[in-house]
């Protein structure tokens, strides 16, 4: 059944509004897909806090309009193109749809849009391939630690040799 005006304008506001929260978002074609995987995945994103949206390519592209976004255009696209709304974290889309497609080879992401300019399929792999934000986060807080830490072990190091020579003295007197 068609999808009156209404519904239609209400698509389009709710996908206005989560181009405006995302931080980055994938093209995925998602046709040969069967009904249990799409589940499977849009279950994968709520895990990640990630959005999965489906609309006509026709209201995608007046919505990229009305956000703002306008070197996408959505028709271009090939048939049965789903979004994957990255909110918190710019990654999480792009390594949700990539550990998905290795299992499912009918899901293939399209392309995808990051800071609001299109980022083709290659990008969107390079993107799966960066680790959580977290992880990074981690891994920049341990590169600043690094040099703090040693230089403690260097200074207590002197401290424990002063006290070994003490005790030495100490040793010898006795």
């Amino acid at each position: 059944m068609p999808k009156t005006r209404q519904q239609k304008e209400q698509t389009i506001k709710d996908l206005v509004e989560r181009l405006k929260k995302s931080k980055s978002l994938v093209f995925v074609n998602f046709e040969k897909l069967k009904v249990k995987d799409i589940e499977k995945l849009r279950k994968n994103c709520r895990k990640e806090k990630v959005d999965y949206f489906v609309a006509k390519k026709t209201l995608m592209k007046v919505a990229f309009e009305k956000a703002g976004i306008t070197d996408v255009d959505p028709k271009t696209l090939s048939e049965g193109v789903a979004l994957v709304f990255g909110v918190e974290d710019e990654v999480a889309p792009a390594r949700i749809v990539a550990s998905f497609a290795k299992e499912h080879e009918a899901l293939k992401a399209i392309g995808g849009v990051l800071e609001g300019k299109f980022i083709s399929r290659e990008k969107v792999i390079e993107l799966s391939l960066l680790p959580a934000r977290e992880v990074l986060l981690a891994k920049v807080l341990g590169s600043i630690k690094a040099p703090i830490s040693g230089f403690a072990n260097v200074l207590a190091g002197n401290l424990r040799n002063f006290v070994y020579v003490l005790n030495a003295i100490k040793e010898t007197k006795n």
